[in-house]
């Protein structure tokens, strides 16, 4: 139990980040934070009061997933809320952490080498991305940094201390400047210089977050129509309400994109939602085009992407250079916003000439630079994503 969670009178389950912190022997029954999941939104206020009289509290309705995040008295009162009429499921709330690997700041370059490897440069002069709209699911975005406030349209915090989606972290400043970055002659240029960034702050200051703050950015995303989402975070713990959340944000027509996560070099090491299905899960690559030593594999994995000493935004208007599948994701966020800012072509699947998120898919994986083992593998899945090849 980290000393956070102690001070609060909680035991963090099952959570990512936590196997970092000193386990502290504890005695007596101990609060668990869940999800519940209900049979469907009639049986919810019943069941509610039942959950109420074992002494569970609400934290935040889940519409999403038909469920809610609650505060549990102990384990005892976890199963009991389990055989209560009209509750489907009963989880821990899990932790989740962003996927960024300091290393020592670089110099400030005008075009990133990834931005550059990506060859996002070559389809500026006809598209920008102006106009989609991308959410970085994240530590929230610098509110000022000069930058990124062109682009920064506005966004939500699902975290309890506060209402702001002002990066405390830097995570994921870094996460949206890899993306929409302003083509402005200072610092760094993103891959969808014109794109509509949204920051969907989950995570907090130490960049870890609960799975039902998650869960409630998505349900944001969802409601506000974004094209694009960027989740540069993970866990290695499956949730079936995290997979629901991912699900039904991907049919409501949103392009998920995700960090493979930073277990390697050991193989099935993908994380979620990376590991989710219609998920387009992101590997990293070095300058060498080699599969980062970091990186996570397995057969999860669609595409690789730069993810190894990326020069990007940071909070309070700064610069700095970090390393992980975290900022390989972004990149193909951005490169997906480029696609659907161009025409669908022999990719509209459905012949309704509008772009829907398996789309965008197909035309990524079909246009990637193959890498590695020709074809397919599971260290670059289809192989480095191209925007010169994929918008056309």
């Amino acid at each position: 139990m980290s000393p956070l969670a102690r001070g609060l009178g909680l035991i963090l389950v099952v959570l990512v980040v936590v196997l970092m912190l000193p386990a502290v022997a504890s005695s007596g029954p101990q609060p668990a934070r869940s999800i519940v999941v209900f049979e469907n939104a009639a049986a919810q206020a019943g069941a509610m009061k039942q959950i109420e009289r074992l002494g569970g509290v609400k934290i935040k309705d889940l519409p999403l997933v038909d469920g809610a995040a609650v505060f549990l008295p102990s384990q005892a009162a976890v199963h009991a809320v389990a055989g209560i009429a009209g509750v489907k499921s009963v989880e821990p709330d899990l932790l989740v952490e962003a996927l960024g690997k300091p290393v020592p700041a670089q110099p400030a370059e005008v075009l990133p080498w990834g931005v550059d490897r990506v060859n996002a440069d070559l389809v500026w002069p006809l598209f920008t991305a102006d106009a989609v709209k991308v959410a970085v699911v994240d530590t929230g975005v610098d509110r000022s940094h000069p930058d990124l406030v062109g682009n920064l349209k506005g966004g939500m915090s699902a975290v309890a201390y506060t209402s702001s989606y002002n990066d405390d972290n830097g995570h994921g400043s870094h996460v949206a400047g890899i993306i929409a970055a302003v083509d402005n002659s200072i610092g760094v240029i993103g891959v969808a210089p014109a794109a509509d960034l949204y920051a969907v702050k989950v995570l907090d200051r130490s960049g870890s977050g609960y799975l039902s703050d998650i869960i409630e950015g998505l349900q944001w995303v969802v409601t506000n129509h974004i094209n694009v989402v960027n989740m540069s975070l993970g866990t290695s713990s499956y949730s079936a309400s995290f997979a629901t959340a991912v699900e039904q944000t991907i049919a409501s027509g949103v392009v998920v994109v995700a960090a493979a996560g930073n277990s390697g070099p050991s193989a099935n090491t993908v994380m979620y939602p990376a590991k989710f299905a219609g998920v387009i899960a992101v590997s990293a690559i070095d300058s060498s085009n080699a599969i980062a030593s970091f990186s996570s594999r397995g057969p999860e994995v669609d595409l690789a992407a730069p993810g190894v000493s990326i020069f990007s935004t940071y909070k309070k208007q700064a610069y700095q250079t970090l390393s992980g599948t975290s900022m390989a994701s972004p990149h193909v966020a951005g490169v997906a916003a480029l696609v659907l800012n161009s025409p669908i072509g022999v990719d509209d699947l459905d012949h309704d000439n509008v772009w829907d998120p398996n789309e965008v898919e197909t035309r990524l994986e079909r246009t990637a630079q193959d890498q590695g083992t020709a074809g397919f593998d599971t260290n670059f899945g289809n192989g480095l994503v191209r925007a010169d090849l994929a918008v056309r």
